[in-house]
């Protein structure tokens, strides 16, 4: 039962990411990355603005998708577009805001994937309203981490580059 699980697991993350690479291919034989630089044209602000509407995009895709469907395929759209605008920017901080904003996504009503596993471990008597009330004060606390990493990158790389990871800089 144990290898039969195990395979069905590693098959369907397989399958994800087979069927990604030909989504992507697809999309750039279309031209589909034109029309997300295009978009990154439209979004005021520079390397900031074009951050904020990455996070922002992928914030609002956290309520319907999963985190795997946006890593292996949303990211890799988006992301160079954003070390195109500042090539020195560290992958790994964006990845560090990418990660905490996806975070906060899945804990955010009315879609929150975390939401609905919570409710579905809960007692009966407890009602999907009482949860989401419960989880603003995480939401807050996870928006000011997450500023806090965009306004000060180093809480994010500081581990990566005491260990000496070379990506980190």
């Amino acid at each position: 039962d144990v290898c039969n699980s195990s395979l069905r697991i590693s098959a369907t993350i397989f399958f994800i990411l087979i069927g990604a690479q030909v989504f992507a291919l697809a999309f750039r034989a279309l031209s589909g990355d034109v029309l997300i630089e295009r978009m990154f044209e439209l979004v005021p602000g520079g390397f900031w603005g074009a951050l904020i509407f990455m996070l922002a995009l992928i914030f609002i895709l956290g309520f319907f998708l999963e985190w795997i469907q946006i890593s292996y395929i949303v990211l890799p759209l988006l992301i160079p577009f954003v070390t195109e605008l500042r090539p020195e920017v560290s992958l790994v901080w964006v990845t560090m805001l990418v990660a905490v904003n996806l975070n906060t996504s899945f804990m955010t009503p009315p879609f929150g994937w975390s939401l609905l596993f919570m409710k579905a471990v809960a007692p009966p008597d407890v009602a999907t309203g009482t949860i989401y009330r419960g989880v603003v004060p995480f939401i807050v606390l996870q928006l000011i981490g997450l500023a806090l990493v965009v306004l000060f990158p180093e809480i994010a790389l500081w581990l990566p580059r005491a260990i000496g990871w070379e990506a980190a800089q």
